[in-house]
């Protein structure tokens, strides 16, 4: 069998020091994502990891409610962080760890500047804005989650780009979809901690019932792209399958919620559901 081309094999000490280092990211922060990763075959595994760990970390310097963390000082270390990851994509070797696990997920998978740029300019964002228009809402999805999604999606095909131009809109759509959701669960805290509103016109304050049913329907015209995980390598399937169902069923109890409710508390599907969903696609029975 011809081996992948991001194959963990030979790796020195430091390489899987780095990679333990965004293991470890991703089990501290992520309980949903860390579950739905172990569906992934390796090496893929343990790339995507390393995507999703330098994606963390560059959310923390956005988002960490820290009040010592002035807008200047966020903005110097998203800049550094951003500058330090470009030049592992060139050179292949970074004294930040997870920004070297990064490279070595990237490098070999043609994920290049032309998907991280986009990925620091929504991050960047976070910093400045406090209401978005559609307009400036459809460019932080893209850079903020979308790209993220064709980072993973490069991973999966191995670097085909064939596969990887085929796959490309239903990768955008479901990646879309996945933070809809997010801002949508996190309504609250977005609005009391960090003093932001993504979806146009809505605040918490105001939010209606009519308001989260709209969100809610667009959101589920992303998820209706699930049609493209059946082409999937299956070394991605099962856990893009799971991934998928976690969020329709989170939005699915979102649709049940009052928007009162969802205006002053986090919504989260029971950890009972979400075991039942990742054994459903461990066995092959995505929904």
């Amino acid at each position: 069998m011809t081996p992948r081309r991001g194959s963990t094999a030979g790796l020195s000490r430091y390489d899987r020091v780095a990679l333990d280092a965004a293991a470890q990211i991703i089990a501290g922060y992520s309980t949903s994502f860390g579950w739905a990763s172990r569906l992934l075959g390796e090496p893929v595994r343990t790339h995507v990891r390393s995507i999703y760990a330098l994606v963390r970390v560059a959310d923390e310097i956005v988002d960490d409610p820290d009040p010592r963390l002035t807008p200047l000082l966020r903005a110097e270390q998203l800049d550094g962080f951003e500058q330090e990851t470009i030049r592992a994509l060139r050179t292949g070797r970074s004294a930040d760890l997870v920004i070297h696990a990064f490279a070595l997920a990237a490098r070999p998978h043609g994920i290049g500047e032309d998907l991280v740029g986009p990925f620091f300019t929504a991050m960047r964002r976070d910093l400045t804005y406090r209401e978005h228009t559609q307009a400036s809402l459809d460019d932080y999805v893209h850079g903020s989650a979308e790209v993220v999604g064709l980072m993973c999606l490069r991973v999966f095909v191995d670097g085909d780009p064939e596969a990887f131009e085929r796959l490309r809109p239903g990768a955008r759509r479901l990646g879309a979809a996945f933070q809809k959701v997010n801002f949508l669960r996190d309504l609250a805290d977005d609005g009391e901690l960090l003093g932001r509103t993504y979806f146009p016109g809505v605040t918490p304050g105001t939010f209606t019932d009519e308001q989260r049913d709209v969100l809610l329907d667009d959101i589920d015209a992303d998820l209706a792209a699930a049609a493209v995980i059946p082409a999937l390598p299956s070394s991605s399937r099962r856990a893009v399958g799971a991934t998928h169902d976690l969020y329709r069923a989170l939005a699915d109890r979102l649709r049940t919620v009052p928007a009162t409710d969802i205006a002053r508390r986090r919504i989260r599907v029971p950890d009972a559901q979400k075991a039942c969903i990742l054994c459903r696609a461990l066995i092959g029975r995505h929904r």
